[in-house]
């Protein structure tokens, strides 16, 4: 089938800004990397699609940064724990139902990370949707943004994608690798509920505890792996109430994939962190398949809140507070990057002469669940930050370069978080110094992160 093709015109574009590092995307990743960069001495822009800052833990809803945490864990701090202890600080988080850290309220976060990039002295620039790179010979040197102000240019001496979908990278013409979408990460939509009676919803679940053990089976439908240690510790997993509501025909048969866990119960009857409804083979590239999930989402929604009424106490009079402003995906693009994470690094603690990180051994999708019990970690390379075959560009987030078991450790946002303070910290050292990101001293790169609180061996 032909595609109908017409001529765009030519134009001049203003350059309305210029900075030493430029970062694209505010997520976990984005933000860190700008807060980094700042504090590193430099001057740093934050470009953002969206009004607010925070990515999946405010656009999305996600608001479990590090649900892993349990005794033992070895975390390498940093930014991604300054995350979780300023926002309890300012009113905007609580205690984690399942683990020792800190459940991030996504709209309070909002104001959080405001209160950051100011203090910081990041230059935010909100609802300005990246269209396009832009590029002098084969280094990256700016964006083009498209807003209510029209078009526009914006300029850096180093750039940062922390977009996620690897928008950047990829078109600057890095090669990268799209995950087929029968293979990708289910997306989900997230929800809040408000009306529900603490006392009673909490007495139910003591009633009924589930576990990481229940994720799988017949019951789950879903088939997991752990390495048995995981098991018997409590998940705040709902699945029964779905199951039932299919038994009984009061949700269509066919919505299998309702499942899933709360993460707060607050004491004005907001029951939050709402991960329950799972989309497959939703493309995050594709606008036509994030609107099917986002419709398909809300719908399924309000069909797991009806089985929650009937079938969950405390829940009788639950109702929907709010969705989050955007479907949360998993799973898209990964980026050539000079180094690759495997399987084998994720799983048997890799050790690296150019470590910018650490994480905890957790592994969360493609049918696995570990949980970091034992105080295993394992290293994040610099060189998994460095696009193949382009200057002036740094990765950072999920569309790191990866295989499929790597990309379930390194694709959670407090990870995310770890490689953007990274790369912020390289990116300033870059442009302080007149290096190329290539030729980096990492010894000093090391001492900055160091003295910013984040571990990297």
């Amino acid at each position: 089938m032909s595609v109908r093709r017409i001529l765009e015109p030519a134009r001049e574009i203003d350059v309305i800004h210029e900075t030493d590092v430029l970062v694209v995307g505010s997520g976990p990743a984005g933000l860190s990397a700008a807060l980094a960069g700042a504090r590193a001495g430099v001057d740093v822009t934050l470009v953002e699609r969206f009004g607010c800052l925070g990515g999946n833990l405010t656009a999305v809803g996600v608001e479990g940064l590090a649900w892993y945490r349990r005794e033992g864990t070895i975390d390498a701090g940093g930014i991604a724990r300054e995350y979780e202890d300023r926002a309890f600080e300012m009113g905007a988080a609580v205690p984690e139902s399942q683990s020792l850290s800190m459940e991030i309220d996504s709209e309070g976060f909002k104001v959080v990370a405001d209160t950051l990039v100011e203090e910081a002295g990041v230059r935010p620039m909100l609802h300005r949707l990246v269209v396009a790179p832009i590029l002098e010979g084969n280094r990256v040197i700016g964006i083009i943004t498209e807003s209510k102000a029209g078009r526009e240019a914006i300029l850096g001496k180093v750039i940062i994608d922390a977009t996620g979908d690897a928008d950047i990278a990829h078109r600057a013409g890095v090669r990268t690798w799209l995950t087929p979408p029968e293979e990708m990460l289910a997306a989900s939509v997230m929800f809040h509920l408000s009306g529900v009676d603490k006392a009673a919803f909490l007495a139910g679940i003591s009633a009924d505890p589930q576990t990481y053990g229940d994720w799988a089976g017949e019951e789950s439908g879903w088939e997991i792996e752990t390495t048995g240690r995981e098991d018997e510790l409590f998940s705040p997993f709902l699945r029964k109430p779905f199951s039932r509501a299919i038994d009984d025909g009061v949700i269509p048969a066919a919505l299998t994939t309702i499942g899933g866990t709360w993460g707060a119960i607050h004491d004005s009857g907001e029951l939050t962190y709402m991960n329950i409804v799972h989309l497959e083979h939703i493309d995050g590239t594709d606008p036509d398949s994030m609107t099917r999930g986002e419709m398909a989402g809300r719908r399924q929604a309000m069909h797991a809140i009806e089985a929650l009424r009937r079938y969950t106490p405390g829940c009788e009079r639950a109702r929907l507070r709010n969705f989050g402003m955007t479907i949360g995906i998993r799973d898209t693009r990964k980026v050539d990057t000079v180094y690759a994470m495997t399987e084998h690094d994720v799983r048997e603690q890799a050790r690296f002469e150019d470590s910018v990180g650490i994480y905890p051994e957790f592994i969360d999708g493609y049918g696995i669940l570990i949980l970091p019990l034992t105080g295993r970690y394992f290293q994040i390379p610099y060189r998994n930050l460095l696009p193949k075959g382009i200057d002036g560009l740094l990765v950072a987030g999920r569309s790191t370069g990866g295989d499929r078991i790597s990309h379930a450790a390194t694709r959670n946002m407090s990870c995310c978080a770890v490689q953007g303070q990274a790369a912020g910290v390289a990116a300033a050292h870059a442009v302080r110094h007149g290096r190329d990101l290539a030729d980096l001293d990492l010894g000093a790169v090391r001492a900055e992160l160091h003295a910013q609180g984040l571990r990297t061996d």
